[in-house]
């Protein structure tokens, strides 16, 4: 089987590559053309040289053509995107294009070229917004869109046209609608791994204090390389349909915080700051989704607790720095954070 991943320099597409190589897919990864594209996470996975890398545009027909005949994939997982809420309001036009349009580039590269593959796009929790809960009070399948971010319009954009190539030209093209998933590989725009580093860094002497936006925001956070199996079990299935994948449980980015500082024996409330710069114009107040079609139709359920996940990308962030500190070669994205007035000669 072939695998053909956008996005697999980011998070979810490093994990899923290394899930689909563990069964015997041979992988394609795309990714942007950048002066120094950044690799560090299929390096501290030890998959860099196991995956098949091809440059291109995925906003650009021709380019995606190009890269769906030379590789004739039989699975296509689409993930790339302009992938962060509060960036969404500087940028709305880049986030449109490149998270809600490219997909219908990709599935138009489809239909022409390899019409017979099955196609998943990347949905997101934000797509509901503040939207109406069902019954069990949680967000499912049935509960309506109701964006909240430029960033949020373009998935959803994205997941009203899987579904229109789905049921207008028969293709096996799915939505997944993933709550909020964090790891060790997350990135440092993202507020989990913002406070996963600062705990880590401070514990370490390496900065003072960690500044936050909205404390309260409520989020379903579970962990990723479980939700990219998730991804593969839906292609997997008879026929296509879109899925809610999360833990059914949501947190405060308060409560995060909490967790995080307590990991390294400190109080949170000694070193975190309320920036007011840093909330977002319009927020959702909660999101937690309800997983029962996808336990009861893909066997999928969630393994991990939140507080076994601030534990893991907490001592993750610890231990890459203290390796840092020795002098050692460590992949990830954090050096040029540390304050340069509290470490010298680095």
């Amino acid at each position: 089987m072939i695998a053909l991943i956008t996005g697999i320099t980011g998070q979810d597409g490093a994990w899923l590559a290394k899930f689909l190589l563990e069964r015997g897919y041979e992988v394609w990864g795309v990714y942007r053309r950048l002066s120094t594209p950044n690799f560090w996470r299929l390096q501290a996975l030890g998959i860099t040289e196991k995956v098949k890398l091809v440059q291109a545009d995925i906003t650009d027909l021709a380019s995606v053509v190009e890269v769906l005949r030379r590789v004739q994939p039989d699975e296509v997982y689409h993930l790339a995107a302009q992938s962060h809420v509060a960036a969404s309001f500087d940028m709305p036009l880049a986030t449109l294009r490149e998270t809600g349009m490219a997909v219908a580039v990709l599935l138009e590269g489809l239909r022409h070229v390899r019409r017979d593959a099955k196609f998943y796009f990347a949905g997101s929790s934000e797509m509901f917004g503040n939207t109406s809960f069902n019954s069990r009070g949680m967000i499912d399948e049935s509960c309506p869109f109701r964006p909240a971010s430029p960033y949020a319009a373009a998935k959803a954009l994205g997941c009203y046209l899987a579904r229109v190539y789905r049921e207008a030209y028969g293709m096996f093209s799915v939505c997944g609608m993933l709550f909020n998933h964090e790891s060790e590989l997350r990135g440092l725009e993202f507020v989990t791994r913002k406070i996963s580093n600062a705990a880590a860094q401070i514990k370490l002497g390496l900065r003072r204090e960690l500044r936050l936006g909205n404390l309260e925001a409520r989020r379903d956070w579970g962990y990723a390389p479980e939700y990219v199996e998730a991804m593969w079990l839906m292609l997997q299935q008879e026929r296509p349909d879109d899925y809610v994948i999360a833990t059914g449980e949501a947190h405060s980015v308060r409560e995060f915080a909490e967790l995080a500082f307590a990991e390294v024996g400190l109080d949170w409330r000694d070193y975190v700051v309320v920036d007011e710069a840093l909330k977002r114009p319009r927020d959702v107040d909660v999101l937690v989704g309800d997983y029962s079609k996808a336990e009861r139709e893909l066997g999928w359920r969630p393994r991990t607790s939140f507080r076994e996940l601030v534990r893991i990308m907490v001592r993750a962030d610890l231990d890459r720095w203290s390796r840092w500190l020795k002098g050692e070669p460590v992949p990830f994205d954090a050096p040029f954070y540390v304050e340069s007035s509290v470490v010298s000669g680095r």
